[in-house]
């Protein structure tokens, strides 16, 4: 997809390597400017709503609109296609329409949302949440990055107004809502596409252990408060938490030792866990108490605070089988990642297509779709879109 390729350099991560792309960064404003100027070329109304979320209309914007689109941001170091393929195919799916002849009877807008994977302020769906009513805007002014910059400043600094955020009236004109996503797994078998079916409770949350930094060469074993060991014990105990629970998962993908020092006993530790599933609060209360039990032993405190959570999410069933059936009853698969469909989906029926994805492999370097399964999945959402819009 030419459109895609002119993505490649954008947000480069020489370090991590693939992709670092954030709300309200540097690649976040390149990739703003490319998108406005994509929509505009097609004939695209363009604008950006108070959470910062860019919407195109093609036609004006009114009641029972139709949305489409996903999101340009990546996790550190995230592959080529999680959100930009479903930005994307959107764009290319208004062009096949267009070059069809087709004019859509209803409102019809490609909607690119603000900080979808969270992983600049920690929160993810922020655009979507703040949207919906599903965040509060004091609780999102407040969010603070790895640098110290609250999400307030960021924003101000991006030319969006903070005091804005919140709820979004333009919803109640939104009649239905479709995202299309690279796959997160290997379900998709020989179909190029399928139709999402559900998507797992999920959670964020942050542990801080406190301990008592000392130098790492001087200080004898028995008198050490090292935050480390609570820290570790977590890790272990998120994997334990989830066997014998199939349809569960956690981990720890980030941890924050302060000072830092290699020859350093850290003072405290800083780590986030994600857990998914039907059974999440279980899960996180095995971890927790590990943690706890490992930081007595240790002579620690523990503080753990929530980030995010949403429930599981169906979507709106008569939207998933009629979209399946268009297609020619392709699969209806769940999946364990979030998205703004997800966050959409309690405000507005809502429907998700998957494109293959032959790596299994996502929020990593080696995330893949190939050219002709993203043109299926572009074919695909331009009939849903076509069908919708009649």
């Amino acid at each position: 997809m030419t459109a895609l390729a002119d993505l490649a350099d954008v947000g480069r991560d020489s370090r991590r390597g693939g992709y670092s792309r954030h709300g309200f960064d540097r690649a976040d404003a390149e990739l703003r400017t490319w998108f406005t100027e994509q929509a505009v070329r097609r004939g695209l109304d363009v604008h950006t709503d108070r959470n910062g979320n860019l919407w195109a209309w093609w036609g004006r914007p009114g009641p029972n609109a139709v949305l489409t689109g996903s999101h340009l941001d990546s996790v550190p170091g995230g592959g080529a296609f999680d959100g930009p393929l479903g930005v994307v195919s959107a764009l290319e799916a208004v062009s096949l329409l267009q070059h069809n002849g087709f004019r859509p009877s209803r409102p019809l807008a490609v909607v690119v949302f603000c900080e979808e994977e969270g992983g600049r302020f920690g929160v993810p769906c922020l655009g979507s949440r703040l949207m919906t009513g599903a965040l509060s805007p004091d609780a999102a002014r407040r969010l603070v990055d790895a640098d110290g910059i609250i999400l307030a400043e960021a924003a101000r600094s991006a030319g969006i107004d903070p005091a804005g955020f919140g709820p979004d009236p333009a919803l109640a004109d939104v009649g239905c809502f479709v995202e299309l996503h690279v796959e997160q797994g290997r379900l998709l078998g020989d179909h190029p596409v399928a139709v999402a079916s559900s998507i797992l409770a999920h959670g964020r949350w942050r542990f801080t252990v406190t301990g008592e930094g000392n130098h790492a060469g001087t200080t004898e074993v028995a008198d050490r408060r090292d935050p480390m060991l609570p820290a570790a014990a977590a890790v272990l105990a998120a994997r334990a938490a989830v066997v014998g629970r199939p349809a569960s998962r956690a981990t720890v993908g980030r941890l924050t030792p302060i000072p830092g020092g290699t020859n350093v006993i850290a003072s405290s530790v800083d780590f986030w866990l994600d857990a998914r599933g039907p059974d999440t609060a279980a899960v996180i209360d095995d971890i927790t108490a590990a943690v706890r039990d490992a930081a007595t032993a240790e002579g620690c405190s523990v503080a753990v605070r929530e980030e995010s959570y949403g429930n599981e999410v169906r979507f709106d069933p008569a939207l998933r089988d009629q979209v399946a059936t268009l297609l020619g009853d392709v699969p209806h698969v769940p999946t364990g990642a979030g998205h703004d469909a997800g966050i959409l989906a309690g405000v507005v029926p809502t429907a998700m297509l998957f494109v293959r994805n032959p790596t299994g492999i996502s929020h990593a370097p080696a995330e893949h779709a190939e050219p002709a399964d993203c043109a299926a999945g572009t074919a695909a959402l331009a009939a849903v879109l076509e069908s919708w819009c009649r």
